[in-house]
């Protein structure tokens, strides 16, 4: 019970601090957006919206909102897309309850894919219904998932979708799970008197 509690202590941390940084960022930068405080092409790639450059050109803040799931998939269905991240958020927390201890990259992996799910899961349920492109309200069923981390490379002309520390604990998560599937060996034992060899 006690590890259970600290686990749910750790996912509501890591919760916690994607909806601070979601609720900050936006806070601070629509108001700039709407007044085009920022410039709208800042690395000669002619961006839809304003940029705030952190690190060179490629590493930016950029205001973003996906009624869908990754890449905007799945936002023509959003009973279906968001009755999956539920059923989803529910195997996970089964994961964590009924987790084996000794397991601490899965363990770990569970933690941030539950943390993110739940993180995205705020947005479209508790926050208001859909805003597009423009920040302005349109009808849908379900709240948007704030983006705000930009990636672009200029020099192969390629640009990540705009994302947040939710998608990040869910893409962590999801390699590191895949890690424990492709390099640990299996911990059952050998049955007595099996031949080795």
């Amino acid at each position: 019970m006690k590890r259970i509690a600290t686990v749910l202590l750790v996912v509501g941390v890591l919760v916690l601090l994607d909806l601070w940084s979601k609720a900050a960022v936006f806070a601070w930068m629509e108001p700039l957006e709407r007044a085009h405080g920022f410039p709208l092409d800042t690395c000669g790639c002619n961006f839809s919206h304003p940029r705030h450059v952190l690190a060179g050109d490629w590493f930016a803040l950029m205001l973003n909102v996906n009624p869908g799931a990754a890449f905007g998939q799945l936002d023509s269905v959003p009973y279906l897309l968001i009755s999956g991240r539920v059923a989803a958020a529910l195997f996970l927390l089964w994961l964590i309850v009924f987790a084996k201890p000794g397991r601490r990259v899965f363990n770990a992996a569970i933690v941030l894919v539950f943390a993110g799910t739940l993180g995205n899961l705020y947005d479209n349920l508790l926050r208001p219904r859909t805003l597009d492109h423009d920040l302005r309200y349109v009808e849908h069923p379900f709240g948007p998932v704030r983006d705000f981390i930009d990636v672009y490379f200029a020099s192969w002309q390629w640009h990540f979708p705009t994302f947040n520390l939710a998608d990040s604990y869910i893409t962590v998560g999801a390699v590191l799970l895949l890690a424990t599937g492709l390099f640990t060996k299996s911990s059952e034992p050998e049955p007595a008197g099996a031949p080795r060899g």
